[in-house]
């Protein structure tokens, strides 16, 4: 039986992209025609070597640079037949990113850091409070609003960062190697976060990790290798139902 869901519009979708750098004199082809659907309402992990091309792919999906060939588009939206205005207020309203660095400015509160992109939507201050401490509450972090970076441990951080990425309620949420600065527990935090976010939110939660912890709780994980999606599984917590990629895959070669 396949999950209700797939039956639904992908939100994220790549046809045959590819992607190639100029190293001194050599080209290096980082993805290869590579077609993929993202759904909603789940943690979908890429995972695989360093250079295998998985943040190449998460860089793509979000816009944030153009495939030499092929199409990206999310929520319906074709991203390369858009100016760069209208990609940059696309990003703004639709999606959150979380980065493995958290990226907070050293002299704001929790709470400022937060409200910070939602001043950018035309919120008014009460407003942007508010959700912000919406946002704060969810990632368990409401009580350390008023604390600054320095006094916050590695796992606060991260927390903040993703209540950040969820204020404004975005469709789209892009995570780059959330884990890899913190320890045990607070990574497995910041796996139980994004996952509630996906299954509570029905948003479509997209991260790039080497971390083993989130290969065991993603929703479906895609394994890439040389430019490549190679394996392509999803876990069905009810059935342990599996599917192989070559049944999501479209034209891959």
């Amino acid at each position: 039986m396949v999950p209700e869901f797939l039956n639904s519009q992908p939100s994220l979708a790549a046809q045959r992209v590819s992607k190639s750098f100029l190293s001194g004199m050599v080209r290096l082809n980082v993805l290869q025609r590579l077609s993929i659907s993202i759904y909603p309402g789940e943690l979908t992990l890429i995972a695989g070597p360093s250079g295998c091309g998985k943040s190449t792919l998460l860089s793509l999906l979000s816009g944030l640079q153009n495939p030499d060939e092929g199409r990206v588009t999310a929520l319906g939206e074709e991203l390369g037949n858009i100016s760069r205005h209208e990609l940059e207020r696309f990003r703004l309203k639709h999606t959150g990113f979380v980065f493995q660095g958290f990226n907070l400015f050293p002299a704001l509160t929790a709470c400022e850091q937060v409200q910070l992109p939602l001043g950018y939507l035309g919120m008014s201050d009460a407003a942007a409070y508010k959700s912000a401490m919406t946002a704060l509450e969810e990632v368990g972090m409401s009580h350390r609003a008023d604390e600054r970076p320095a006094k916050l441990s590695g796992g606060e951080r991260q927390r903040v960062a993703i209540a950040r990425a969820i204020a404004k309620q975005p469709q789209l949420l892009f995570a780059d190697e959330p884990t890899s600065a913190l320890d045990a527990d607070n990574g497995q935090n910041v796996i139980d976060i994004l996952h509630k976010i996906a299954h509570s939110h029905q948003a479509t939660v997209l991260c790039v990790s080497h971390d083993p912890r989130l290969i065991r709780h993603a929703d479906r994980v895609l394994e890439m290798e040389d430019g490549l999606i190679r394996k392509d599984w999803r876990h069905d917590r009810n059935s342990d139902y599996i599917r192989p990629a070559s049944l999501y895959q479209e034209g891959q070669k």
